[in-house]
């Protein structure tokens, strides 16, 4: 299934430029974490875990926007967090749309029913909604029974509203390609969400659960088995041929981590969101001092099961930049 089209000319005349201006290392997607704070305890995050003063801080709204303007990335992702937990999300993603950006805010949901009318549909505008399975599983993963029904619940109040919403679903060592096929098939034809991202869980050091993640032929081979009998191409998937090419082992790729940085209360995030060695004050500064030979996959033990979008996607999507038959093939999803 092809990105929407809106986002693909977006991202598509942003890449032409970036090719024409000679640039070697340029943002795709900008993650903005403008607070800490969240009102679930999922089992493989660990943002709550700062100190109660961190998750106590917000980041200004001008803040916000001076750090999506400096670093020049068309799509930016608001999260957290709890995105919905900061008094002045709606006038972040306001202000961003305003200066024509494709703006994605990932919540758990359960605050959306209360503030949705702050928000209005709009083309270049998307709620991402965290689905880590069905009701008994998506439950397990937030550490909170009911979870599933309110995001349900307010996924369909925010459709009949008008918004588009996406999906964003972790898979672990504990998920069967049934598991997959389940969630995926519910959110795509059942719910009918406009796109729906997927990835495995990767072993973020914060997370208070860390035996539940997966390898990489673990990975190869649950995604291999789900996306068999031609599902794939049923579903309303929310990332490039190549990236889920990646996923089944039918290609490799290598890291791209400054593609899809990390912005936060503590800065820019070294080197990518689920590592932190640091930050850098400017992502200026982020791209000029880290050392990015030193990561991937055989380079920093840390990197050796990781194949999370936020590190591939990036490469994946400059890979079909670079081949006629892959652009094709990324127009027609084929």
């Amino acid at each position: 299934m092809a990105l929407p089209l809106n986002l693909t000319v977006k991202m598509g005349s942003y890449l032409v430029k970036q090719k024409l201006l000679r640039r070697e290392k340029f943002p795709l997607i900008v993650e903005v974490e403008p607070l800490f704070a969240c009102n679930l305890a999922c089992n493989g995050c660990g943002k709550i875990q700062h100190p109660a003063g961190v998750l106590k801080k917000r980041m200004p709204v001008a803040q916000v926007i001076g750090a999506v303007e400096e670093c020049g990335a068309p799509m930016v992702s608001l999260a957290g967090g709890e995105p919905l937990m900061h008094p002045e999300i709606h006038v972040m993603a306001r202000e961003l749309l305003s200066r024509g950006k494709f703006v994605v805010l990932c919540t758990n949901a359960v605050l959306l029913p209360k503030h949705l009318h702050k928000f209005s549909p709009h083309r270049n505008f998307a709620w991402m909604v965290h689905i880590d399975g069905l009701r008994e599983r998506h439950d397990e993963s937030v550490s909170k029974e009911g979870v599933f029904d309110q995001a349900v619940e307010a996924i369909r109040q925010a459709k009949a509203a008008g918004f588009a919403v996406y999906t964003n679903s972790t898979f672990f060592n504990n998920d069967s390609p049934q598991d997959v096929v389940e969630v995926l098939d519910y959110l795509n034809n059942d719910l009918k969400v406009d796109r729906m991202e997927i990835s495995p869980g990767y072993a973020y050091e914060k997370a208070p659960d860390q035996d539940r993640f997966l390898g990489v032929e673990q990975t190869r081979q649950l995604f291999k088995e789900a996306f068999s009998e031609g599902r794939r191409r049923k579903w309303r998937l929310n990332h490039s041929e190549l990236y889920l090419d990646f996923l089944e082992g039918r290609t490799d790729f290598e890291c791209t981590p400054w593609a899809i940085p990390s912005y936060s209360l503590f800065g820019w995030q070294k080197p990518c969101y689920l590592m932190a060695d640091g930050y850098a004050a400017t992502y200026k500064e982020l791209l000029e001092t880290t050392d990015w030979d030193k990561y991937g996959r055989g380079k920093d033990p840390r990197c050796d099961n990781c194949m999370a979008h936020c590190g591939y996607e990036p490469t994946a999507v400059l890979a079909t930049m670079g081949s006629l038959k892959q652009s094709l093939r990324a127009v027609t999803a084929g």
